[in-house]
């Protein structure tokens, strides 16, 4: 039994206004808290967007996200990867916790995919679903791109671009969009290449664009301003990777 709870509450968004709340779905007997985001005038079996966040879980930025998508009409879920009640956690369980599921990722690509499954029981079209991806989300989306999981298409946005070199590349069905800080530290030039070349032993349809003087986190506002540690927040980067990730969307549920 699904389990609606938390808080309900009515998002007015730039004249439009969707309705928020927290959704508890299950793996197996563990409850998983998303956040979901519902139009209110969305059409009947709108597409859905899966939100994966960033380290720390289910945070202030994926609720944006999410809020945003639902001002566009699209029903948006931010997935409780953790089981953390919908909560972010502190920094050494969030470390301990990502560190997991990057290792066992098909641990990760099983809790993406019952997500993906709750955002379609909340009125979601299961033929034209997305997943947006930010930080260790975006190594999360590129891992249901790499599991082939049931999604036209996934976003990664300043993510984690390297898989084990022993895992072997395979066909990739979703098409991908990597939005990438060109100055991201975190994000090895040896991860690159990997990756565009699995994104072409693979067959994908793919796009990776870059931003100029954009570190990691770029598009989060809580990241901070000071580029010198790595990770911090660039309005420029922000706005083009929103517009770049929107006409992807588009591209994909016309």
């Amino acid at each position: 039994m699904h389990t609606f709870l938390l808080a309900l509450s009515m998002l007015v968004i730039a004249g439009a206004s969707a309705l928020a709340e927290n959704v508890t779905y299950m793996d197996d007997k563990t409850p998983l808290t998303g956040y979901l985001v519902k139009s209110d005038n969305a059409a009947p079996k709108p597409p859905g967007v899966l939100i994966l966040p960033a380290w720390k879980g289910v945070d202030a930025h994926g609720k944006d996200s999410a809020d945003k998508l639902g001002k566009l009409g699209y029903i948006s879920l931010v997935a409780d990867i953790y089981g953390a009640g919908g909560k972010s956690l502190e920094m050494k369980e969030a470390m301990e916790f990502s560190g997991y599921y990057k290792e066992h990722f098909e641990a990760y690509q099983k809790r993406i995919r019952l997500a993906l499954d709750e955002l379609v029981r909340q009125g979601a079209d299961p033929n034209r679903l997305a997943i947006v991806g930010y930080c260790f989300g975006g190594t999360g989306a590129l891992e249901a791109a790499r599991g082939n999981l049931p999604v036209r298409g996934v976003v990664s946005v300043h993510g984690g671009l390297a898989k084990d070199t022993s895992r072997p590349n395979g066909a990739i069905t979703p098409k991908v969009l990597i939005l990438h800080g060109a100055d991201d530290p975190h994000v090895s030039a040896e991860s690159i290449t990997a990756c565009m070349n699995e994104m072409r032993e693979g067959n994908a349809d793919w796009q990776m664009i870059w931003y100029a003087d954009a570190v990691h986190s770029f598009s989060d506002p809580n990241a901070g301003n000071d580029k010198s540690k790595g990770a911090a927040y660039n309005p420029v980067a922000s706005r083009r990777s929103w517009e770049h990730m929107e006409l992807f969307l588009k591209e994909l549920f016309e």
